[in-house]
């Protein structure tokens, strides 16, 4: 075969259709549900979207809803209603800006800072039960591949 002709053959090795399932997230939406079935036993009442928003305020309290949208990849409808149903769970609360009334910066309550061990704990439990069997060295391997796909695509 021509030699410039293999710089463009496809480098994924997947068979048909399994890159379809691979692509659209099988491992990670098994991890969502598993971890939204917890959440339930535990009485939590929160969806796995609005706890991976409390999970960036975690991270940094006090961020504007569009630094939401960048942080979790959802688009500006979606952060809004979520944003909408914590304040409605009264987990969040909205601040106008200081410097610029027209953004919003969205702040935890005690009632969600209340949350993060025990939400954090069950995740990490939720983790540790999915990568059963798992090696370390498959695990860094396999961050390391996703890690390149997202920066070939970003």
């Amino acid at each position: 075969m021509n030699s410039c002709l293999t710089n463009y053959m496809p480098n994924n090795q997947f068979k048909k259709g399994e890159l379809y399932s691979f692509m659209t997230g099988l491992a990670s939406t098994a991890v969502a549900r598993r971890l939204q079935k917890n959440f339930k036993q535990a009485q939590i009442e929160i969806t796995i979207e609005q706890w991976s928003v409390l999970y960036h305020l975690w991270k940094e309290d006090g961020l504007s809803q569009q630094e939401l949208c960048n942080r979790s990849f959802r688009d500006k409808p979606s952060i809004t209603r979520l944003v909408d149903n914590l304040e409605k769970l009264s987990l969040v609360k909205r601040v106008a800006s200081k410097d610029d009334r027209r953004i919003n910066l969205i702040y935890l309550t005690e009632t969600a800072e209340a949350l993060q061990d025990v939400t954090m704990e069950m995740a990490n439990q939720t983790l540790n039960e999915a990568l059963e069997g798992v090696s370390k060295e498959y695990v860094e391997m396999c961050k390391a591949v996703l890690k390149t796909v997202y920066e070939n695509l970003k």
